[in-house]
């Protein structure tokens, strides 16, 4: 092998020219995995604790990790273990973890400068490629804009709560409230009314619960989504991947209410003593924070397991593409759950609201929905077995919460110890950065010549 010798003053890197370029996959990765141990660091160091004393650097790599992966899970209390510093500190790992996947993964999806868009992806949605690089700065422009202006907003709408109740540190309360909502990520600072309580405190805050959820649907729609919704005036036409996102979201949402409504309507450790208007705000609530928000409004660990599974399902379909969100997004649950349909009907192809969804996007959307179902599965196990989880139940809703990037717990993470830490660190990170990278490595690779593919043998093999 040749030697290439190092440019002077500079540190040889050996890696293929243009790899970066090709591999946007790998520098998502490593991006997001060097500000995860720059975070665990900080949280280590003792001025990020309220006691002044050293955190254990697995415990603060855990909660670096949850912040950075726009998660929620935590083995401390945000408020009560953690200093302003070390506040400070989570909520910028929020805020970079959440704007940060999406600005990266937009840019790359631009500078392909091809047709491929996140529909070849996963999504069967319109491109979003850009042919210059005005257009890629200016789409990467508005989610900057969006991002901040839709915080903003939500920060002013939380300050009537909070000043009032807790002074000057109700105004920083806000602008977290505010980022951790919109990125998804469920932190919160009430333990100084309820340890570990997230946002029971407010369970019968309608206008509080309201403006997270708004936040959170924001965050969650994808910048696709917002760039169509703020050039609709001018155009006056929404593209598919639009329609096919608001209509799923809408079903999604409504649907997990009144599922949720109907379980827990008479369960008193939940909704059942609420009234009537509490009982439909906290429904809404449970089915929108499972869109990857993590906030709870009631105890988790108190709901019927058929609520569970429910919550379980919603999490692991998450949020839309290109948004704060995680999971595997619905619209790749759509493209499967249609593809079922399609099947059951006798037809060859995939159609969404009269639109043939092509068999690469069909395969893909399979290999994230099965690697990903995977990857659940094998750390729920790890969580049982470890005894962190009593029952699978709890096990299969915590590993969907962590790899979903949701936050929501049953309690098994406060109970969990090195292995079962170690498993969830690594689920939080591959749910976040994995079906990203896994549908930008399939857009950018060379696709097999046509010749080739019809040289190949057919295979006959019965299903069933």
């Amino acid at each position: 092998m040749p030697h290439h010798p190092a440019r002077r003053g500079k540190i040889p890197l050996y890696l293929p020219k243009g790899f970066i370029q090709q591999n946007p996959a790998f520098l998502i990765a490593a991006s997001f995995a060097l500000v995860i141990l720059t975070g665990a660091v900080l949280l280590t160091l003792p001025v990020s604790s309220r006691e002044g004393e050293f955190t254990p650097f697995l415990n603060a790599l855990f909660v670096a990790t949850s912040a950075t992966c726009v998660t929620g899970l935590t083995v401390y209390d945000t408020y009560l273990h953690f200093s302003l510093f070390g506040q400070t500190v989570i909520i910028s790992l929020i805020q970079v973890g959440g704007l940060g996947l999406v600005t990266m993964t937009s840019f790359f999806y631009s500078i392909t400068r091809r047709k491929v868009g996140l529909r070849n992806a996963q999504l069967a949605q319109e491109s979003i490629s850009a042919d210059s690089r005005a257009n890629t700065m200016k789409l990467l422009s508005m989610v900057i804009k969006v991002t901040f202006v839709t915080e903003l907003i939500g920060a002013v709408l939380f300050m009537p709560v909070l000043i009032p109740e807790f002074g000057w540190y109700g105004l920083y309360m806000s602008v977290f409230f505010a980022i951790s909502s919109y990125c998804n990520a469920g932190f919160d600072l009430f333990g100084m009314l309820m340890k570990d309580g997230s946002l029971i405190p407010v369970q019968h805050n309608p206008y509080f619960l309201t403006v997270v959820m708004l936040l959170i649907i924001c965050g969650g729609l994808g910048f696709i989504v917002w760039q169509d919704l703020l050039t609709w005036k001018r155009k006056k036409i929404f593209h598919f991947h639009t329609k096919v996102v608001l209509v799923t979201t809408a079903c999604l949402l409504v649907g997990g209410c009144v599922l949720f409504l109907i379980i827990e309507w008479s369960n008193p450790a939940t909704i059942g003593n609420m009234n009537f208007i509490d009982k439909v705000v906290n429904s809404m609530f449970q089915s929108v924070t499972c869109r990857t928000a993590g906030f709870a409004s009631f105890n988790q660990t108190e709901m019927h397991d058929t609520s569970k599974l429910l919550s379980t399902l919603l999490m692991y379909i998450g949020a839309a593409p290109g948004s704060t969100g995680g999971g595997i997004k619905n619209t790749t649950a759509l493209i499967i759950f249609m593809t079922v349909i399609s099947v059951i009907r006798g037809d060859e192809d995939t159609t969404i609201l009269g639109r043939r969804v092509s068999h690469g996007t069909v395969y893909r959307s399979l290999a994230v929905a099965v690697l990903s179902g995977m990857l659940l599965i094998v750390v729920a196990a790890v969580l049982f077995k470890t005894g962190a989880a009593t029952t699978m139940v709890d096990a299969l809703y915590e590993s969907a919460s962590a790899f979903g990037t949701v936050g929501l717990t049953c309690g098994v993470t406060a109970n969990s110890g090195p292995a079962a830490l170690i498993a969830m660190i690594v689920e939080m990170y591959l749910g976040r950065v994995g079906p990203v990278a896994f549908a930008l490595s399939l857009v950018m690779r060379k696709r097999t010549p046509a010749s080739r593919m019809r040289l190949d043998p057919e295979a006959k093999i019965w299903v069933a």
